[in-house]
């Protein structure tokens, strides 16, 4: 359990942290300095954590052996700042779940890396390796969940954009059944059905991209 812990600690503190900062660095550049008044364009874990989200919730699902699950602080944005409020809110969602993709890509390069130690260094190449296979996990998992379009996922911010005044207005009033459905699609193993097909398709696909068998 330590080792596991161990190995997954810093793919999903990172996972998360840098899923935020996108947020917050994206709605910079539209014109919203909430988040960077606030301090919360940084990759600094501490300013993003949420005790609970970020390490209660993901130990526990670590130690008994379930679907990983987590969450940080959410980054404020003040949509009245940015320069076309719609169009804009959705871009600052899906910067979080692009920032995923970027970090899935990274730990691929560290696991190819690890390959390349393996005779080297043969004491950093499994501990690099499992670190490496988590991370692309751990953000394959946070990119693909938060990209459904369930109220307050980033894929509903998207979905909104998308849709006609009238009918995104009725859209987000479901935002406050939102975390509620989460949790009964959790609880209930659904939630792990939906994503995993992707994940597993993505993942498949980066691991070809890096000649990892």
């Amino acid at each position: 359990m330590l080792q596991r812990l161990a190995v997954w600690i810093l793919p999903v503190l990172f996972a998360i942290t840098v899923h935020e900062a996108a947020h917050g660095w994206v709605a910079l550049r539209l014109g919203d300095k909430t988040a960077m008044m606030l301090g919360r364009v940084t990759l600094n874990p501490l300013k993003h954590i949420d005790p609970v989200g970020t390490l209660l919730v993901p130990g526990l699902m670590l130690m008994m052996g379930g679907m990983l699950f987590g969450w940080a602080k959410p980054v404020p944005v003040t949509w009245q700042n940015l320069h076309n409020r719609k169009r804009d809110m959705a871009l600052v969602a899906l910067a979080g779940p692009a920032a995923n993709l970027l970090m899935a890509i990274f730990w691929v390069f560290v696991m190819k890396l690890s390959f390349m130690l393996s005779n080297i260094m043969p004491t950093v190449y499994k501990p690099l390796l499992y670190m490496g296979g988590a991370g692309v996990s751990i953000n394959l998992i946070l990119m693909v969940l938060n990209l459904l379009p369930i109220p307050p996922l980033d894929g509903s911010r998207i979905v909104t954009g998308l849709l006609p005044d009238k009918w995104a207005w009725r859209y987000n009033s479901l935002e406050k059944y939102g975390m509620i459905i989460l949790l009964v699609l959790l609880l209930s193993g659904v939630l792990w059905g939906l994503i995993n097909g992707p994940v597993q398709l993505f993942k498949s696909i980066l691991y070809l991209l890096a000649g990892i068998q």
